[in-house]
């Protein structure tokens, strides 16, 4: 099986978010070997209002998971660690204890109806994206 570099980002702003970042990234390790780190960014939420602060991380990881079975495997990470509701399905942004993004997949380029391969959301307009992610990309 061949491996792929991808760059993920992870985000929460409910209960102790670095924690949770950090339950996230073990739990993605036991599929994926994590290859480099930024350092923990706090922000305001974006695209909604809340009184919580977010705290995120930029990862790169070598998976042999394809790009449907990494997004179905970071879900699932979503789902057990108690995330309700996800904004792909609801178009609503709310409070989480975990967002796990794929921004990047190596140099492909994917469109479906979950997953949009780069996220150019987070590579072009989100600050606190790009400044996590300018030495990953």
């Amino acid at each position: 099986m061949s491996q792929h570099k991808v760059v993920l980002l992870l985000g929460s702003n409910i209960g102790n978010q670095k924690n949770n970042i950090d339950m996230a990234l073990t739990k993605i390790s036991e599929a994926s070997s994590i290859l480099k780190k930024s350092e923990y960014l706090t922000s305001e939420p974006v695209e909604f209002v809340s009184s919580n602060i977010f705290c995120n991380i930029a990862v790169i990881i070598s998976t042999h998971l394809s790009p449907i079975q990494l997004l179905d495997y970071v879900k699932k990470i979503e789902i057990e660690m108690g995330r309700l509701t996800d904004s792909t399905i609801s178009k609503v942004y709310t409070d989480r204890i975990i967002d796990i993004d794929i921004v990047k997949y190596g140099e492909l380029k994917f469109l479906s109806e979950r997953l949009e391969i780069p996220h150019n959301k987070h590579l072009f307009e989100r600050e606190f994206s790009k400044i996590l992610l300018k030495d990953f990309i």
